[in-house]
């Protein structure tokens, strides 16, 4: 057991899909994050408090994320031990930037320091994927894997795990602009077609092999060219007003690529350097705003470290 029986946990938001990489890419950001205030007590998992969720998040640990994914932990581990769970969430829900895994990841980080850190973030993967499922009905790592290990993750397969960090050029940022709207990932999943064309196939992955290549030599221009999306995207985009006329703006704005971040309606754009990134951010909000929507901005360099304990 850990010397203390508190902690808290800050895990970041973070871009799934990356456009053309749609369920095995995922980037994690520098801001927002989620924080679990977690204290051994009690009995069984109890979540004592959510701030920040207009208390629409449910309060039972086995049906909110950050329950879920302790609760599979404390199981595996084969623990009796209580843990309390303040959850502070500063990611808006139905977001497309990671809410649900965010909550998870914060949670069963801090419940491992507790217990005497017996896995690695890795190894804790599977109880945020379980948890994942309990939320949206898939057990997806494009947001829990980089949520909890940091920086651009390329999920190769899930059974079993095969996870492989992608290196990414130092001036890279990225750009999160939130409307106020709401996607369900379900709805957004809806949507989806059954089958891809071939063409459609190899063009997509031609892209996420092009925006691999563009991270590892720090090609800015191949990463732009990179991030279409032929899969997700053009039946997506029906759910986000005025889309393509949003990415423009960002292009022009001195984007490199612009995209859905995961289900939506969140978009994301990757730049070189702040300054373009706070330029292109603000073109996607004038857009956003010529229609009435109101919502945030982050810019951020890539969040290398994944979730934090402090």
């Amino acid at each position: 057991m850990s010397k203390n029986n508190t902690v808290r946990v800050v895990a970041p938001a973070t871009v799934a899909n990356l456009s053309c990489g749609f369920d095995v890419m995922g980037l994690a950001v520098e801001k927002p994050g989620d924080i679990a205030e977690m204290t051994l007590a009690g009995n069984g998992v109890v979540i004592k408090a959510i701030h920040g969720d207009g208390g629409l998040l449910p309060a039972e640990a086995a049906a909110n994320t950050a329950g879920v994914a302790v609760l599979e932990f404390l199981k595996a581990q084969k623990l009796s031990v209580g843990i309390e769970i303040i959850l502070h969430k500063n990611l808006p829900l139905g977001s497309g930037m990671g809410s649900s895994a965010a909550s998870a990841v914060a949670a069963v980080t801090g419940a491992n320091y507790l217990v005497g850190s017996p896995l690695t973030r890795e190894e804790l993967l599977p109880f945020v994927m379980e948890a994942e499922r309990i939320a949206c009905g898939a057990a997806h790592a494009d947001n829990a894997a980089p949520c909890l290990m940091g920086g651009l993750i390329l999920v190769r397969h899930t059974e079993p795990l095969d996870l492989i960090s992608i290196p990414t050029p130092k001036e890279l940022t990225c750009v999160l602009v939130h409307p106020d709207i709401e996607v369900k990932t379900r709805d957004a999943r809806k949507v989806l077609k059954d089958t891809l064309s071939l063409k459609n196939g190899i063009l997509q992955w031609a892209n996420t092999a092009a925006l691999v290549a563009g991270m590892m030599k720090a090609d800015y221009d191949l990463i732009g060219r990179a991030l279409t999306d032929v899969v997700a995207e053009p039946t997506r985009s029906i759910l986000i007003p005025n889309f393509e006329k949003i990415k423009e703006a960002a292009r022009l704005g001195g984007a490199l690529g612009c995209g859905i971040s995961g289900s939506g309606p969140a978009i994301f754009c990757l730049c070189r350097g702040i300054a373009a990134a706070q330029t292109a951010g603000q073109a996607i909000q004038q857009e956003f705003e010529a229609m009435g929507i109101h919502g945030e901005t982050y810019v951020s360099f890539v969040n290398t470290q994944g979730a934090i304990i402090f």
